[in-house]
C-alpha cells in the first residue's frame, strides 16, 4: 500500500505544469549550449586566436612537470596546469550569459507591449437605437425653443 501511495505522489508531482516547463527548459538549455559553444569554437575563437598569433586556446598550458622515462623504461606523462580550456570555458560562459541576457530582455521587451496593449482600454461601445433617437428628440425640442 505505501509503494503505491509514493508512486501516485510521484505521478502527481512529475505531472506538475513547473516540473514539464523546468524540464523542458532544461533540454532546450543543453540544446542552446551546444549550439554557442559550437559558435565560440567554431567561429569566434579561430579569429582571436589568428590575432593573437594562431594560438588555439584549447592547447594553452603550463608544463609544471615534462614527461619522463622512469628506470623500468614506461614513460610518467607531464605534469600540467591546462589554462586554455579554462579560458574556452570562461569565453563560452559569457556569450552564452549575453546571449540569455538578451534573449530575456527581448522577452520583457514583447511581455510589456502586450501589457500596454491590454491595458488600452477598449473604445466605447456604439450608442444603441434608443440613445440615438432620444438625442435626436432632444435635439428637436432645443430647435423649438
Amino acid at each position: 500500500m505505501g509503494k503505491n501511495n509514493l508512486l501516485q505522489d510521484f505521478k502527481s508531482f512529475a505531472m506538475k505544469g513547473n516540473v514539464i516547463d523546468l524540464a523542458v527548459g532544461v533540454i532546450i538549455g543543453g540544446a542552446f549550449g551546444k549550439i554557442v559553444s559550437s559558435v565560440v569554437a567554431d567561429v569566434i575563437m579561430p579569429p582571436i586566436g589568428l590575432l593573437v598569433g594562431g594560438v588555439n586556446f584549447v592547447d594553452l598550458k603550463w608544463v609544471m612537470k615534462a614527461a619522463e622515462i622512469g628506470a623500468d623504461g614506461k614513460e610518467a606523462a607531464a605534469v600540467t596546469l591546462n589554462y586554455g580550456n579554462f579560458l574556452q570555458a570562461t569565453f563560452d560562459f559569457i556569450i552564452i550569459a549575453f546571449s540569455i541576457f538578451m534573449f530575456i530582455k527581448l522577452i520583457n521587451k514583447m511581455s510589456r507591449k502586450q501589457e500596454a496593449v491590454e491595458q488600452t482600454p477598449p473604445p466605447p461601445p456604439a450608442p444603441s437605437k434608443e440613445e440615438l433617437l432620444l438625442t435626436e428628440i432632444r435635439d428637436l425640442l432645443k430647435e423649438k425653443k
